[in-house]
């Protein structure tokens, strides 16, 4: 008797029951939600990503795609033609990958992009390649540098998922 007590004791801690933010889905602003078509469509062609990503100070990368080959890919996304008119910034990361792209909605007068850059037409859930942008190989120095802070970039984020809670300690990514 006391054993089957136990054992449905130590059965009932393993139930998972969910938690009130656990059941909440996060609301995406447009230019997440084509991040996020951008990263699975990334995910089908055997590249994984990350977003938001800071490779130096004053630049922050929508989403930074890393290939099988170890080819580094920035992704800017633009859902509007203010956002695309706003952004200042976007030369500057260019030497930080070794093909740049825009990923904009359907609906995005693309005629606003300047030529010699990639193009990607996404939504919340995919995304498509129509332009491949030109290759400029990064320097073997600057490429590990910047799968360098990929790779922790990366681990933060995952922590964070396993950890929501926590506060890193030196604050950066």
């Amino acid at each position: 008797m006391w054993i089957g007590f136990r054992l449905t004791h130590v059965y009932g801690l393993f139930i998972f029951t969910p938690m009130p933010d656990d059941l909440q889905q996060p609301t995406l602003m447009p230019g997440q939600m084509l991040a996020r078509g951008v990263s699975r469509h990334m995910r089908s062609l055997d590249f994984v990503s990350v977003e938001e990503l800071v490779p130096a100070p004053g630049l922050r990368v929508d989403v930074m795609a890393l290939g099988p080959k170890g080819e580094i890919w920035v992704v800017e996304c633009k859902s509007s033609r203010a956002d695309f008119r706003a952004d200042a910034k976007w030369q500057g990361y260019l030497e930080w990958c070794d093909r740049f792209f825009w990923a904009v909605g359907p609906d995005f007068d693309t005629d606003l992009l300047p030529e010699g850059t990639g193009l990607i037409i996404a939504d919340a859930y995919d995304a498509e390649i129509l332009r491949m942008g030109p290759e400029t190989k990064l320097a073997p120095a600057r490429r590990k540098g910047v799968i360098q802070k990929f790779a922790r970039h990366a681990a933060i984020r995952a922590q964070a998922v396993r950890d929501p809670g926590f506060v890193p300690v030196f604050g950066r990514v």
